[in-house]
């Protein structure tokens, strides 16, 4: 007799929870995949994502790149520009490491719709995964590996009783899609403002991904606006040569907070993505950290393994990675949101440096889009 294929249950089936799902199912694991919304409510989601080359190297070693590309808009420039200390730094694709220089762009922008809408449908298709989406799965066997990438009020995180550390930010985020004019579709902004960073993140036809930091209220104030009167405050903080000229969706006010879980397993189950930690939007980190941690949980599910060893090896390993990138994007809100002139003299110093010597840009850029630990190591060929 055949031995059993070994059990993985998924809860969450957002981008994160449907990427585990989809790669351990293509490791031989007979997967299930619950999510308390449908079908539909997970495709409609308005939001874009900037995706990085470590994102990139996964979706491609899974067979998903190339279905992804009609989606993809790729950008060959990155400005990061500070108000404060009229400092500005132009990433290209010459500061890029060699081993990326081929594919011809530093980061791609994604919508959140077709993403969702090829990972569902590759899940209905495949032979090892069943989906439940807004009805309730059976129970997992006794053995099975259980997958907790339910966000970041993650109920599964309060009953496996795993304690979070966190910070709530006074700044809140606004995210919204608007037509542009003026705007180049091969650069991205990251624009550091006393109240918060403002990113542009170019999707196609001169359309744009607009991701708003701020204070909370001042947020929610913002998207209860009309559109001109939106439209018109968004104006006065774009890049010079920017207009806003369309509102294609409805702004959306978060609130934002830096959150860690104190462990990422416990038993035979794993947290991954925001239900084990989320950062602050700034650098556009967030959804490239979680696919990191679905690469780390394929590297270590070994179907020969008990569920509870994958789930320490996976803990263990996670940590260094998750911690750098969360220490990083909050000293750069700390950094880079504060008035005081010492701090306005040191950001303006670092940006002439990183602008004059292309080795500082290239560390900077590499961290970005490979993950701080690739610092450390070789890249995959």
């Amino acid at each position: 007799m055949a031995p059993r294929s070994p059990f993985v249950h998924v809860l969450g089936a957002g981008p994160t929870g449907s990427l585990t799902a989809f790669a351990l199912a293509q490791k031989g694991y007979q997967v299930v995949l619950h999510d308390p919304q449908s079908a539909h409510n997970l495709q409609s989601r308005s939001r874009a994502y900037a995706i990085t080359h470590s994102s990139r190297r996964l979706l491609d070693g899974l067979g998903l790149w190339s279905p992804l590309k009609p989606a993809l808009t790729g950008f060959e420039a990155l400005e990061l520009r500070d108000d404060a200390s009229s400092g500005r730094v132009r990433f290209s694709l010459s500061d890029l490491n060699s081993i990326n220089t081929d594919q011809g762009t530093i980061g791609w922008i994604l919508d959140h719709r077709p993403l969702m809408r090829l990972l569902l449908q590759q899940l209905h298709n495949h032979a090892n995964v069943r989906l439940y989406l807004g009805s309730p799965p059976p129970e997992a066997p006794s053995d099975a590996l259980v997958v907790a990438a339910d966000g970041p009020g993650s109920p599964t995180r309060s009953h496996w009783r795993i304690p979070v550390w966190q910070h709530r930010y006074r700044q809140g985020c606004l995210t919204s899609k608007v037509a542009l004019r003026g705007a180049d579709d091969a650069t991205a902004f990251e624009l550091f403002r006393p109240e918060g960073p403002l990113a542009v993140l170019p999707l196609d036809s001169g359309t744009a991904q607009v991701v708003w930091s701020a204070p909370f209220q001042s947020c929610e104030q913002r998207a209860g606006l009309s559109g001109s009167a939106f439209l018109d405050q968004l104006a006065a903080v774009l890049p010079q040569g920017l207009e806003p000229d369309l509102l294609l969706d409805t702004p959306r006010a978060f609130p934002q907070q830096w959150q860690l879980a104190r462990r990422f397993s416990r038993g035979r189950g794993v947290l991954i993505g925001e239900a084990a930690h989320r950062c602050h939007p700034v650098g556009g980190q967030g959804l490239n950290l979680c696919w990191r941690d679905v690469e780390t949980l394929m590297t270590v599910a070994d179907p020969t393994l008990d569920a509870e060893v994958i789930a320490r090896r996976y803990g263990k390993r996670r940590w260094l990675d998750v911690l750098a990138v969360g220490i990083a994007t909050d000293l750069l809100v700390r950094l880079f949101s504060n008035r005081l002139p010492p701090l306005c003299l040191l950001r303006r110093i670092t940006l002439i440096m990183m602008a004059r010597m292309q080795v500082l840009r290239r560390i900077s850029l590499r961290a970005m889009t490979d993950g701080p630990m690739q610092l450390l190591r070789p890249l995959p060929e």
